[in-house]
């Protein structure tokens, strides 16, 4: 289990990093209220990855599946999204999408240099 947690701490460090440094540069090369979508994005994937390793870690301990629950965060936002005039569902959507690029980049630098996993 301290594997697991350390997995666990890597890929929201890195999701945080990689936010923070897509943050900025949106805002830089956009506007700020692109950047702030992008980042709402990321917060949700963020809490979206934290429910997941929650139920990984459950599965372990108890006998049953992992449910889908987590979807209805995202189906959420963007349902308010395109509802919301001030939202937009691109940004957010991509933000959303940044632990799967921590998750992509992990594997790729454990597959790279196995050691250092």
């Amino acid at each position: 289990m301290q594997e697991y947690y350390k997995l666990q701490n890597h890929l929201l460090l890195t999701t945080l990093v990689m936010a923070a440094v897509i943050f900025s540069s949106v805002w830089a090369v956009y506007s700020l209220n692109i950047a702030l979508n992008y980042l709402i994005g990321a917060c949700t994937g963020v809490v979206y990855l934290r429910m997941l390793a929650r139920n990984v870690e459950q599965l372990g301990r108890e006998k049953g599946r992992i449910g889908n629950t987590r979807l209805v965060l995202l189906v959420g936002l963007i349902l308010i999204a395109s509802r919301w005039n001030q939202l937009q569902i691109m940004p957010i959507f991509l933000g959303f999408l940044t632990y799967k690029a921590a998750v992509i980049l992990y594997m790729l630098r454990t597959s790279i240099l196995p050691s250092q996993g």
